[in-house]
């Protein structure tokens, strides 16, 4: 797909907690319980039956508000789900979300045959915590890590109402760590990793999961930590600093930059 060599130098890695400060609902593939029971599951590790946080999710969330921020048009639709995907290669050099998250291959390879299409940002699943885990425990929840919440929509025509009861993880529930894994190839990944940073600022102001115009969903980056490889010397990570916040991380960002410039130079 490509006559350009593709150098690896180094990699970012963002590490961080996520706590729920209002209840989570992240869908799961079903229900165990009867008609009139639990109309939406959330999502559970199999061997654990611990709620967890996709990475595919944290990664989708983001990707999606990214798109929004910067005006991006939706113009590829995938199972009936509207997104962007940069269709000419002089689009994707310039776009700030393709070139981190990656498109579908291109339909006319030999028009991006100088180009280097890829993914830079892998976001691993984040697991609920011991101590959160202990605590949901002994709270004794009205499931096993996770509470029930009974809703009723209303029909605007006839007022008719329909109850549903939701399953999710109570607020406080704490996940991770997760990591945010940010390849580096050339120069521009430098100033591409921003990108990342706002993306992580955008969902705490938005919501994770479903039902987020009704509460759920706010979460909060917490424990955040930064470190580096470079391939001069991958055994050995590097690390940068630690922060509370991501808005700290964010006001560190030039800092930062020059701090990865240093240690994981990239020819």
């Amino acid at each position: 797909m490509t006559n350009k060599t593709l150098t690896l130098y180094g990699r970012v890695f963002i590490e961080a907690h996520i706590e729920a400060k209002t209840g989570l609902h992240i869908g799961g593939s079903g229900s165990d319980l009867e008609i009139g029971g639990l109309d939406k599951e959330i999502i559970r590790n199999p061997l654990t039956k611990r709620p967890y946080i996709p990475g595919s999710s944290l990664r989708g969330k983001m990707r999606s508000l990214l798109e929004k921020m910067y005006g991006l048009p939706f113009n590829k639709t995938i199972n009936k789900v509207s997104i962007h995907s940069c269709e000419t290669k002089d689009d994707y050099l310039r776009c700030p979300v393709c070139t981190i998250f990656g498109i579908p291959a291109p339909t006319d390879p030999q028009d991006w045959q100088d180009t280097i299409t890829l993914s830079r940002l892998v976001v691993r699943d984040a697991e609920l915590t011991e101590e959160s885990a202990q605590k949901l425990q002994d709270a004794r929840t009205d499931l096993l890590y996770a509470e029930l919440k009974t809703e009723v929509a209303i029909d605007r025509v006839t007022s008719a109402a329909t109850p549903r009861t939701m399953e999710r993880v109570p607020a406080g529930a704490v996940f991770g760590p997760t990591e945010l894994v940010f390849s580096l190839y050339e120069q521009a990944d430098y100033e591409r990793l921003k990108t990342v940073i706002e993306g992580m600022q955008l969902i705490e102001d938005d919501y994770l999961g479903g039902s987020g115009s009704r509460g759920y969903g706010k979460v909060k980056f917490t424990q955040i930590k930064v470190y580096a490889r470079s391939k001069n010397d991958y055994g050995t990570p590097q690390t940068f600093r630690e922060f509370d916040s991501v808005q700290e991380l964010a006001d560190a960002f030039d800092e930062l930059q020059a701090w990865l410039q240093e240690n994981v130079p990239v020819a």
